[in-house]
């Protein structure tokens, strides 16, 4: 079921008659089939957008489609929709089972039917043996379960997931989010996966729409839009470690941080914000890019060199991945070149990425 937002937008009014955009002109496009990762930090319209796919909250403006279908004033109970909340909203005094089956006895399903329906979904989802459990007896990310068995089991068009993650432990976290991926491509549902977690956004989305006061920043398959940020913002929220930010300037048609000379810019002499990637610097013999390395953290094959920056007054540092071979020590002084691919130029006043 592909899904069309048009112009999307939100606005809350307070009691002082203040106004505050919640979503602004929101304009994508989620293919059928595909699970979309709404992301972005606390704040940014990305509940909002979910809530008004779901029908629970009204548009200001915009309209929104399931498939030819305009559901933008069709009630939530009439767009066929699953919807999973944070907090998972189990009955309590219910048994797994029953739990599950709620939504298909408000649809009258016959219940020797329900029940079929129910263990069905309960084995796709890996809880088909805890059936006769009530939720108290249930782990987390069991209870997860349940909550996203109770909302596929009525068979809806989209399924719309709200941060179902975040009450979870880490370990929780990553199987539960790998349940996710798998449901979702054995069942072919259109879903939409709310997070501010970019980690987890980045690992199970088939595309993400990162988000920033209401307005999408980009939309693309998890890596592309890594590796090919449209802005400083969308930069600077994926990656961990985060990019690495310096002033920088183009001479004479040479990119410089302080005095280091990071090779031929195209662009016109300008300031400019350099982004580097932790993982594109490379430890070289000959290069005006100096760092003394103040830490070194060593995990697996890669080595992360905490820098004193040599190339501003401030007392700051900065990140860089390495192979371990490199046998770097703290307190090291060492030379750095960068990969041209993990190096981006940011327009100073507009962050808008420069080409």
């Amino acid at each position: 079921m592909e899904i069309k937002l048009n112009n999307l937008t939100k606005v809350f009014q307070s009691k002082k008659q203040e106004e505050t955009i919640a979503v602004n002109n929101l304009d994508i496009t989620i293919p059928s089939g595909k699970l979309i990762g709404l992301l972005g930090p606390s704040g940014c319209g990305k509940s909002t957008t979910l809530y008004m796919i779901s029908g629970l909250l009204k548009p200001t403006a915009g309209s929104i489609f399931f498939g030819d279908d305009d559901v933008t004033t069709v009630p939530p109970e009439e767009r066929g929709i699953g919807l999973v909340f944070q907090n998972y909203a189990l009955y309590p005094h219910m048994t797994v089972q029953q739990n599950i089956m709620f939504p298909l006895e408000n649809l009258k399903v016959p219940k020797e039917e329900a029940i079929k329906q129910a263990q069905d979904i309960a084995d796709l989802v890996g809880i088909g043996n805890l059936m006769n459990r009530k939720p108290v007896q249930l782990s987390g990310g069991q209870q997860q379960r349940v909550a996203i068995a109770r909302a596929l089991v009525k068979k809806p068009r989209v399924l719309l997931l709200d941060e179902p993650l975040s009450n979870l432990d880490a370990r929780l976290r990553l199987q539960t989010r790998e349940e996710i991926k798998r449901i979702q491509r054995e069942t072919g549902i259109t879903t939409i996966f709310v997070t501010h977690d970019q980690e987890e956004a980045m690992s199970i989305s088939d595309e993400i729409v990162l988000m920033k006061e209401g307005i999408a920043q980009q939309k693309g398959a998890p890596q592309e839009v890594y590796d090919v940020p449209t802005n400083l913002f969308v930069a600077k929220f994926l990656g961990t470690p985060p990019i690495n930010i310096f002033d920088g300037e183009i001479k004479g048609g040479i990119l410089y941080v302080g005095d280091a000379d990071l090779g031929k810019s195209k662009l016109k002499d300008q300031e400019v914000v350099v982004g580097i990637r932790p993982e594109g610097f490379k430890v070289v013999e000959d290069s005006s890019f100096q760092a003394h390395v103040e830490f070194v953290e060593t995990i697996g094959r890669d080595t992360t060199l905490i820098i004193k920056d040599p190339h501003t007054d401030e007392k700051r540092t900065f990140r860089a991945i390495v192979d371990a071979d490199e046998q770097i020590k703290p307190g090291d002084n060492i030379k750095l070149s960068v990969k041209p691919h993990k190096l981006f130029l940011f327009d100073k006043k507009t962050g808008e990425v420069l080409k």
